[in-house]
């Protein structure tokens, strides 16, 4: 029987990388804008690098590009930047289709609803919040709550134990094959890789079950309950 679903957050639920693209593209118009003296699509490209290097996260991006490769920090520039960063982010940072029907319906059928995520505990709950998630999900757990991060089982394992189900009785969905289908394997949950978020071109996921539209969990869940598996059973 499942009794639970854990999610990850960008690429699954999120359209996280769309927001990003989007929001790096604004930010160095408005640097050239500003005096920036480098092509977009290069300024595009270091940006990324760094992000590459020091985390999607990373705050300071703008910073460390500016210092990298333009020798130094011009604050009429840099302000540019991130004031157009913020601004196209509130326009671009958008769910998938279907999230928030497929998270109501998931709690209709009284399930409990989890996100294990690799983004840092104020940018992964920020996030929620901005589209009125925080409110379907009672446990949500970010790299700065197990210091691990995914494929690591920690993560996994920290969830499940404040779900208080087992790993045959949960089903993990993420868009990044290697690290949350491996992760959740591993542990013995049931895995669906979410294609529809996938930025690396998988062909073989190794997941339990790929979807292409995250409606397609309602099945998969009613499918596996109406049959009372588990994994491992």
């Amino acid at each position: 029987m499942i009794k639970a679903i854990v999610f990850d957050l960008d690429n699954t639920l999120v359209d996280f990388m769309r927001m990003k693209e989007q929001s790096v593209i604004s930010a160095v118009e408005a640097m050239i804008d500003a005096g920036l003296t480098m092509s977009k699509q290069e300024a595009i490209d270091k940006i990324f690098e760094v992000y590459k290097r020091e985390g999607i996260e990373d705050q300071k991006v703008f910073d460390k590009f500016l210092a990298e490769y333009v020798g130094d920090i011009d604050y009429r520039i840099l302000a540019a930047g991130i004031v157009a960063y913020r601004r196209a982010k509130e326009a671009s940072l958008v769910l998938y289709p279907h999230v928030q029907y497929t998270l109501m319906e998931l709690l209709k059928r009284g399930l409990r609803l989890a996100v294990v995520s690799d983004a840092p505990r104020l940018q992964a709950w920020t996030r929620l919040a901005h589209f009125g998630l925080h409110h379907f999900f009672e446990v949500v757990v970010t790299s700065d709550d197990s210091n691990e991060r995914k494929p690591s089982p920690k993560p996994f394992l920290i969830t499940l134990e404040r779900l208080g189900v087992e790993p045959g009785e949960s089903i993990m969905v993420g868009d990044w094959a290697e690290r949350d289908i491996t992760g959740a394997a591993k542990i013995g949950m049931i895995t669906v890789f979410a294609r529809y978020g996938d930025t690396f071109g998988t062909v073989n996921s190794g997941a339990d079950y790929d979807i292409d539209d995250i409606i397609e969990l309602l099945r998969i869940v009613d499918e596996l309950n109406s049959t009372g598996r588990e994994k491992g059973a």
